[in-house]
């Protein structure tokens, strides 16, 4: 069995906030937050959230007859849409910040655990992007060497 890893002050900082003991036993405040646009994401991705703005767009043409097309009207769906967008940026920016938060640290688990991996590799994700682009020409080097026939073979 794999001893379980323990990461020093210094190690954490390194890694995002979303996951570090600290923001699990964090502010109730965060917790909500996180809870909430959790909850947030998988509504408005779900056919009644669909549905609903599917009718919200058709109750507004319906009406835009009896309001003569007026300015105003045309403002309510601008308004309406406008600001729902500007709210829904951060709570689904905040659901995936947490979902790649817990996918990196899946992988990490998984390169951690295999003797032939590379733990370079952990925490790869706040290299530059300089750094990746060198990274990925250093694997498709491998890649090319190991598809090379070898003598004998």
């Amino acid at each position: 069995m794999r001893k379980e890893a323990t990461l020093s002050t210094d190690e954490l900082a390194t890694v995002p906030d979303t996951s570090s003991p600290a923001y699990a036993a964090g502010h109730p405040l965060t917790r909500a937050f996180d809870a909430f646009a959790s909850a947030v994401t998988r509504w408005a991705g779900s056919p009644l959230a669909f549905a609903l703005a599917v009718t919200s767009v058709v109750v507004w043409g319906v009406t835009g007859p009896f309001f003569h097309y007026s300015e105003n009207w045309q403002l309510v769906i601008n308004t309406g849409t406008t600001i729902v967008t500007f709210v829904m940026v951060f709570l689904i920016q905040q659901s995936q910040n947490k979902d790649s938060v817990a996918l990196h640290l899946k992988l990490n688990e998984l390169i951690a655990s295999h003797r032939a991996a590379s733990d370079k590799l952990i925490g790869i994700e706040d290299a530059s992007e300089d750094e990746l682009r060198r990274l990925a020409a250093a694997y498709l080097r491998m890649a090319s060497e190991d598809a090379k026939p070898r003598d004998g073979a």
